[in-house]
């Protein structure tokens, strides 16, 4: 970014390999990306958004051949490189391009040991740096091409102020004795990648909302449409819901329609998806209508944890504790110690400092924190 504002974007690989070289000296980089969740089925990098304190860059991952560079920045130990909520963005550069990062900082993870009120980017670059963002391009399609001025200065503002943030965080985490505990939760994400669903997973048309409620036949009829529908934004390269949303596939799973006219009655089923769609969707509907009753989808109902009173009598006391404590420090208590990691402690029932860094996903900076006072409500009855 100019001293005009003026964004230019970088779509040769003879720019690319230039910028990179210039940023590959810098201390650090923050780095942003965009993608089309809101728009494509199979989301993607359809923008990558690069930042020195002197220099900003707005690439265009479609237009290159190599980004092999920028995967090399991302790895070196030397550079520190800067995200917000960096989570989902490093998942999906390890899944399309098999790169990690090696030394983090994030924005987002630092304002939340800050207990800062607002954790978003807008919020922050607003408190700190008196900068507002513009939200006009939020859900904008960045797998379109071109993009306009206004959507790559949008890219851009991503980053061009991150650095600047990340030094005030930094200087209040450093201040309040906790950059150790951010760095731990860092060190964390760069082993972050992309998870595909493991073998056995209960299947995405099951984990829609209100078809767990659905009787066997309708959950048949749910199976195939919603099978459709995935096959056809696949195809489409498409958003599912901009196919049609979950609701109106509940509604033709309980009402199992056989006529465009009954079709037509469901609400969400506009006319242009009635004329264009309205046949596939009823012979979805047969489908799942002529399922032979033993082949029939049927929930399986998970077998109801037995009471156990003490166990949860441990777990209300730790988390009295870790309120108490969260209060005391001035932190969420969700982010002081989740109730899964409380869950965790109270079934395993740990003695010592020792046995209570065997749970899992507990942190260092928890134990040192407050691995005292969880002790301790364990022992008390």
């Amino acid at each position: 970014m100019n001293s005009a504002g003026t964004i230019r974007l970088i779509d040769t690989q003879g720019e690319l390999d230039r910028i990179i070289e210039t940023m590959a000296r810098a201390p650090r980089v923050a780095v942003d990306t965009e993608a089309a969740s809101f728009h494509r089925y199979r989301d993607r990098v359809y923008l990558l958004q690069l930042s020195t304190h002197d220099l900003t860059a707005v690439v265009d991952p479609l237009a290159v051949t190599d980004l092999s560079a920028f995967g090399a920045l991302l790895a070196e130990p030397s550079i520190e490189v800067v995200f917000h909520d960096a989570d989902y963005d490093l998942r999906l550069l390890a899944q399309e391009y098999g790169y990690r990062a090696t030394r983090l900082f994030d924005t987002r993870v630092a304002a939340q040991l800050l207990n800062e009120p607002g954790v978003g980017l807008a919020a922050l670059l607003e408190t700190y740096l008196g900068v507002r963002l513009d939200k006009r391009f939020q859900r904008a399609d960045w797998s379109a091409r071109p993009l306009s001025a206004g959507m790559l200065e949008y890219a851009a503002a991503d980053t061009h102020h991150l650095l600047e943030l990340r030094d005030i965080l930094h200087g209040k985490l450093e201040q309040m004795g906790r950059l150790h505990w951010a760095e731990e939760e860092f060190a964390l994400l760069e082993q972050v990648q992309w998870a595909e669903p493991e073998d056995g997973a209960e299947p995405a048309w099951l984990r829609m909302k209100g078809a767990k409620a659905l009787k066997p036949r309708q959950l048949a009829v749910l199976r195939e449409v919603f099978e459709w529908r995935d096959g056809l934004a696949r195809r489409l390269d498409r958003a599912s819901f901009r196919i049609m949303n979950n609701e109106p596939i509940l509604t033709i799973a309980r009402e199992q329609p056989g006529t465009a006219e009954e079709l037509g009655r469901i609400p969400g089923i506009g006319r242009d998806a009635l004329e264009r769609r309205g046949g596939e969707i009823l012979a979805a509907v047969r489908r799942g209508l002529d399922v032979p009753e033993a082949d029939l989808p049927r929930v399986e109902r998970q077998p109801r944890r037995a009471a156990d009173a003490e166990f949860d009598a441990r777990v209300e006391r730790l988390k009295v504790v870790r309120n108490q404590e969260a209060e005391r420090l001035q932190l969420a208590p969700g982010v002081l110690c989740p109730n899964g990691t409380l869950e965790g402690i109270a079934r395993k029932e740990p003695k010592t400092s020792v046995e209570l860094r065997t749970i899992p996903f507990i942190r260092r900076w928890q134990v040192e924190a407050i691995g005292d006072v969880l002790l301790a409500a364990l022992r008390t009855p």
